[in-house]
């Protein structure tokens, strides 16, 4: 999967992080969040990972790209019942 910086700024948006929090929280430079989200980098693939991983252990859901959504989507999941704050 790629992390878009649409995406990423999306994810982080939908949980109220900071970049220095999501950068934080996957042990990497808030300047790497930066830039990715800047469109300047592409991640390398360990730090692709990492980022995916911290996202969606804190309830970010990716979606597949589709014929009219070519970035895939995002959205926070969460237990019915349940305060998804």
């Amino acid at each position: 999967m790629k992390l878009f910086p649409e995406l990423c700024r999306g994810a982080r948006g939908l949980l109220g992080w900071s970049q220095q929090e999501l950068a934080t929280r996957a042990r990497v430079a808030r300047k790497t969040i930066a830039d990715l989200e800047l469109g300047y980098v592409t991640p390398q693939p360990r730090t692709l990972r990492d980022l995916i991983a911290v996202l969606e252990a804190a309830g970010v859901e990716f979606l597949p790209e589709e014929k009219n959504i070519t970035l895939g989507g995002i959205r926070l999941a969460w237990e019915p019942g349940t305060n998804p704050s």
